[in-house]
């Protein structure tokens, strides 16, 4: 039997790779996305019905004032488990007759003072849909009782709000 060289090897392998496609999302998936909200109901029911930014069907988590933003805000569906991540949509318009802008969004999984839970911040992923922030919300383990999703807004004036919305797991 004749023994493979090292340069064989190394040749065989870089064939291999060079076959194998790399793992990338499609930017058509990333660019579906919840429609830009306004307060007209009939568009917001309307995005209830769209999909999410990873393509799938959303669990809608509820509609709220929270200062002065009107807020609506999906999940994408799935159980909530320990140690995973819920990828999370918030968008947030200023109330009627507001002028005021959010400039950072941060979501947690948890209780309100946010013990055992991860705050993230999320982000715009489509820059088309300025108002529908977006990020992967990690679920603590073991998840606490009475968890809720809990949005902090903040505005261009560096104050905060806080509301929180059922995970409806």
């Amino acid at each position: 039997m004749k023994q493979i060289t090292g340069i064989t090897l190394f040749a065989l392998f870089t064939a291999c790779f060079a076959l194998v496609p790399a793992c990338k999302q499609s930017n058509s998936e990333s660019e579906q996305t919840v429609a830009n909200i306004d307060s007209n109901s009939a568009e917001k029911d309307a995005a209830k019905n769209l999909t999410a930014g990873h393509g799938g069907k959303v669990i809608p988590l509820g509609e709220s004032v929270i200062g002065s933003f009107d807020v609506m805000v999906t999940r994408d569906v799935g159980e909530i488990v320990a140690g995973k991540d819920a990828p999370i949509d918030v968008t947030v318009l200023p109330v009627s007759g507001s002028t005021v802008k959010a400039v950072a969004v941060r979501f947690w999984i948890g209780t309100e003072n946010a013990i055992g839970s991860v705050k993230a911040k999320s982000e715009i992923e489509n820059p088309e849909d300025p108002n529908r922030w977006h990020t992967h919300a990690d679920v603590p383990n073991p998840i606490p009782a009475g968890s809720m999703l809990w949005v902090e807004i903040e505005n261009e004036n560096g104050e905060r709000v806080l509301g929180s919305f059922d995970l409806k797991s």
